[in-house]
């Protein structure tokens, strides 16, 4: 594990938390949480996004092991590996909000950089399976 965080929990129950996280972060694109917590999801969330960079069978497996939902690994590797294939790290960001109002945690948003162009690809890819789905329903007519 990355800063050796404990967060106050058991280690299977820290490590589904952060796959968990980690795997909302890549689907949705950014998740609000403490700053302990977003300071240990950043690094499995760009270790994430590498091994999306390198499409190679054992990467997905590798990545399916670890994240919680197949479509945000199939999102990573289709939509955001692309975008990143020029950058070598610093994939997410990590924006301090201030307190929590019932406990005075300190909280964080982690969101993935580009974010734009995350946008316009998540749009184009949404119209290429809309178009597909059509096709298929013409087809069986």
């Amino acid at each position: 594990m990355p800063a050796n965080r404990k967060l106050g929990k058991a280690t299977d129950v820290r490590m589904a938390m952060l796959s968990q996280q980690v795997t909302d972060l890549i689907e949705k694109g950014r998740i609000e949480t403490t700053v302990d917590r977003a300071k240990e999801v950043r690094p499995l969330a760009e270790k994430m996004i590498t091994l999306g960079k390198k499409n190679t069978l054992a990467s997905r497996r590798q990545a399916l092991a670890f994240m919680t939902r197949e479509d945000a690994v199939t999102r990573m590797f289709t939509v955001l590996a692309p975008i990143y294939a020029d950058r070598n790290g610093g994939y997410t960001r990590i924006l301090r909000l201030g307190v929590r109002r019932g406990d005075a945690a300190e909280m964080a948003l982690i969101e993935l950089v580009d974010a734009d162009k995350i946008a316009a690809a998540d749009a184009e890819a949404e119209k290429a399976k809309q178009e597909a789905e059509k096709a298929a329903k013409k087809s069986r007519k």
